[in-house]
């Protein structure tokens, strides 16, 4: 574990280094060699560029070794401060008790070692000198506990930064899905159908072109006319979804019109104004109300249909019901039904669907609160 504010250690020791060396130079105490003294703080200062692997006990150990060596070989006493710097490591390296406990031992051999000294309970330069290790060591247990709050926080941070990422991620497959069966949807309800028709039209042409041309051209006619259909349905959703403003009414009176003629009618009825409803549940029933359209037309031979948009405040409900022939929904297997359902789900709404053989069906999708 590497402890934060290291350099705080090593401007210590430039410190003490500087001072002594000045010290030993101004000839104040002849005799004195600071060359063990000086070897000792460069041992820590190398000490100090270690990066520690595990919680860095052996620095520590070896931190504490070598100040006692530059200890012993002080003639002045300036090495004295470097004490602090223990429990300030040892805070990193063992944890809080670790620290105050290794504190409470440098000041109670202190005052051992101050003890031997005749008087020392009344000299004041002893009584300051223990005073300040007291508060030093005071001041290195808190900086530490503030840096290591710190580091924590930091910690912290980066592993919600890091859960943050892959959320996103997560969120960004998760949205890439939902766009995929989106379009996978949008090309059934959309394309599916016409496909379908377009292609039996066709098979219809084969089958009757030698016994019936007239058949068979016809059936070339409507196929072509259902092509038509298809990429005048495409552009107008094109459109109508690409626009900034999105207006449920003006869809489905789109898609109404587009859809209603001889044998088909429909009959569309608004009730309420739209506005203030979100754009993507009104896109929804824009979908549901052209899935139920295509198979009213497709499927259940139907030629009279009645579409019923009510808006309220937030709630919009959509009801499409047709004459046709009618099924049974609980045996129904199809993709558009499932499509519709999942469509509905996606914002919160709900799907229900009534109809029986011979009596028509009726959709009615709602959604907002």
């Amino acid at each position: 574990m590497a402890p934060p504010l290291r350099w705080m250690a090593s401007v210590l020791y430039l410190a003490v280094l500087s001072t002594g060396l000045y010290y030993a130079a101004a000839g104040l105490s002849p005799g004195w060699s600071p060359v063990w003294f000086a070897a000792a703080l460069v041992a820590l200062l190398g000490v100090e560029q270690i990066k520690p692997t595990g919680r860095g006990i052996g620095l520590l150990l070896t931190r504490m070794a070598l100040i006692e060596v530059v200890v012993a070989f002080d003639d002045a006493g300036f090495a004295r401060p470097l004490y602090v710097l223990v429990p300030f490591f040892a805070y990193f390296s063992l944890g809080r008790r670790w620290s105050i406990g290794l504190a409470a031992g440098y000041l109670a051999a202190g005052t051992i070692r101050a003890s031997f000294t005749p008087g020392w309970a009344t000299d004041p330069e002893i009584v300051s000198d223990l005073l300040m290790l007291f508060v030093g060591m005071v001041l290195t247990i808190a900086t530490a506990a503030v840096a290591d709050r710190q580091r924590r926080s930091r910690v912290r941070a980066e592993r919600l930064f890091a859960e943050l990422h892959e959320a996103q991620q997560q969120v960004a497959e998760l949205s890439a899905t939902a766009e995929r069966n989106r379009l996978a949807r949008d090309i059934h309800d959309s394309l599916g159908h016409h496909l379908t028709a377009i292609s039996v039209q066709l098979e219809k042409a084969e089958a009757f072109r030698e016994r019936d041309p007239t058949v068979a051209d016809r059936a070339v006619g409507d196929a072509r006319s259902a092509t038509g259909r298809a990429l005048s349905e495409v552009r107008e959703s094109v459109s109508t979804l690409r626009a900034d403003h999105f207006s449920l009414t003006r869809a489905v009176a789109v898609l109404a019109d587009g859809l209603d003629g001889p044998g088909f009618s429909v009959s569309v009825e608004l009730t309420g104004t739209e506005g203030g409803q979100r754009r993507d549940e009104l896109e929804t029933l824009y979908r549901v109300a052209q899935e139920a359209l295509t198979n009213a037309r497709r499927h259940a031979r139907a030629d009279v249909v009645y579409v019923s948009v009510r808006f309220g405040e937030v709630r919009v409900e959509l009801e499409v019901e047709d004459n046709g022939r009618g099924f049974v929904p609980e045996l129904a297997t199809g993709n558009g039904l499932a499509g519709m359902r999942e469509r509905v789900a996606s914002v919160g709404g709900a799907l229900h669907i009534e109809s029986e053989p011979g009596r028509g069906t009726r959709v009615t999708a709602r959604v907002g609160a």
